[in-house]
């Protein structure tokens, strides 16, 4: 198949070969790193299986491995892949950068295959999301500017005066992740695999979160409502709700995102003052979190009947619904009197995977399916009727995972802080474990089921692959920012 598609009248020849590699690649990533997430889930059910290749299947050393996957490998292809499609679409032009675009996805793919190796191995910087040692870290910058220079290279030379807000969201995050990735991994080297962080104490934990949180911040929420802000119109062929809207909503959010990472350091060595600033900013970003959210879903008015039809848009939507969700929670959770019950307990688990799984999967299986036909030159995906099942797979299994997990953290809590009469802890800590067995198992369930509708997405994308298309006229699809 050709590496590009002709769009229609005379906008130019898009560069789709990427875009399609991309696209096949999260899917793939997303089944290996879901898989080791059901893995690890099982393992807190049935310990034995932490035996099976002693010490790599640990769950000490998968857990990261699962984290890695999902971020940065299902996650990370996601963004590129979608990036690309929007940013020719929007700018009508094609992508910048020659060779830097082939380099880009081969390199980020060695990047997440030099995690499968390093990070079962034990070697790791033990910083939470930021694991990989200091070669392959050098390697993901390497990477990454090179993304950029693709990316702002399309948008300096695009046909339009006009940049599309998707490619606000999207440039935001590529120029966030870059800073948050150098300044975060600086490092002093001891062998080819081992390194010591080049902060210290407080200091290091504080550099830490505020590269943690905003991962989750702009990666995992900036760059997918770029993908929001194109691909829900798109499906709904519907204009966005309010265009100055989303670009209130984009300053809000960049401009107080930065300053929440502080709220995982609650009750630490962190200066109390940090700690309640990041509180404050934490409270704060409701607003604009909520704002998008808003929009998002009301570009559906006069469009709602699209979704008893449309699965596609199910999930793009229901993602939204996610969003808002988890972007209530979270701000609830940094208030320090909440975060004394909910800190280190399976909530925060719940809380990060009704963002990991209700928002950003669910949205990303949503672009993908509306990507996959136009990629591969096909009409519509192979079965409507199995993207409806997996809507449903989907929904069931993030409501048991995160349900499971809602209830397990609030016991855990309440039961580590109850105290008998003379002072002394009302449970032990085995009993808290014991009592959480029936929502671990429920968390597995979940995640099982979640699993099982992206093997059928697979499936289906093979099958819309390897299906011959029948004639039909050139991609009609429209440049998007007509809305």
């Amino acid at each position: 198949m050709s590496s590009n598609l002709t769009a229609a009248g005379d906008h130019p020849v898009y560069d789709y070969k990427v875009v399609r590699q991309l696209a096949i690649m999260t899917i793939v990533w997303g089944i290996a790193g879901m898989a080791v997430g059901v893995l690890i889930a099982a393992q807190l059910v049935w310990p034995a299986l932490n035996d099976i290749f002693q010490p790599y299947t640990h769950f000490g050393r998968l857990r990261p491995l699962h984290t890695n996957l999902v971020i940065f490998a299902f996650g990370g292809s996601a963004l590129i892949g979608t990036s690309y499609y929007v940013v020719q679409r929007t700018c009508q032009t094609t992508l910048f950068g020659g060779k830097l675009v082939p380099f880009t996805f081969w390199g980020w793919q060695a990047v997440i295959v030099l995690a499968i190796i390093t990070l079962p191995m034990g070697l790791t910087s033990t910083k939470e999301y930021a694991e990989l040692e200091w070669p392959i870290d050098i390697l993901i910058a390497v990477v990454w500017i090179s993304y950029a220079i693709v990316f702002f290279g399309t948008v300096a030379k695009r046909k339009t005066s006009h940049i599309y807000v998707a490619n606000w969201f999207y440039g935001g995050f590529i120029l966030t992740i870059a800073v948050l990735h150098v300044v975060n991994s600086a490092a002093v080297p001891v062998a080819w695999f081992k390194s010591y962080s080049a902060y210290a104490g407080a200091a290091d934990a504080m550099v830490q979160w505020w590269y943690g949180h905003n991962a989750v911040g702009f990666l995992l929420t900036a760059g997918f409502l770029g993908m929001m802000y194109y691909f829900v119109p798109k499906q709904a062929n519907r204009p966005v709700y309010s265009y100055q809207l989303s670009i209130v909503h984009f300053w809000a959010l960049i401009s107080v995102y930065i300053w929440a990472g502080a709220h995982h350091l609650h009750y630490s060595a962190l200066p109390d003052w940090a700690q309640s600033l990041g509180m404050v900013m934490s409270l704060i970003l409701l607003a604009p979190s909520w704002g998008g959210m808003i929009n998002g879903i009301m570009t559906l008015s006069g469009a709602w009947h699209k979704l008893r039809t449309d699965p596609t848009l199910r999930f793009l939507v229901v993602s939204l619904s996610f969003y808002g969700m988890s972007t209530f929670e979270g701000p609830m959770m940094s208030i320090k009197t909440v975060n004394a019950l909910s800190h280190n307990t399976d909530w925060t688990i719940g809380h990060v995977h009704s963002g990991a799984l209700g928002w950003v999967a669910m949205i990303t299986i949503g672009a993908t399916y509306h990507l996959l036909p136009i990629l591969f030159g096909k009409k519509e995906m192979y079965s409507v009727k199995w993207i409806n099942i997996h809507f449903w797979l989907a929904t069931i299994g993030t409501v048991l995972y995160i349900a499971s997990m809602w209830v397990n953290g609030i016991m855990q809590g309440l039961m580590w802080r109850a105290f008998n009469a003379d002072g002394t802890l009302t449970y032990s800590f085995v009993e808290s474990v014991v009592a959480s067995y029936p929502g671990y198992f429920v968390r597995f369930l979940g995640g099982a089921v979640f699993l099982s509708g992206m093997i059928l997405m697979a499936f289906n994308t093979w099958r819309t692959a390897s299906t011959p298309a029948p004639e039909q006229s050139a991609d009609s699809d429209t440049q998007a920012q007509a809305v």
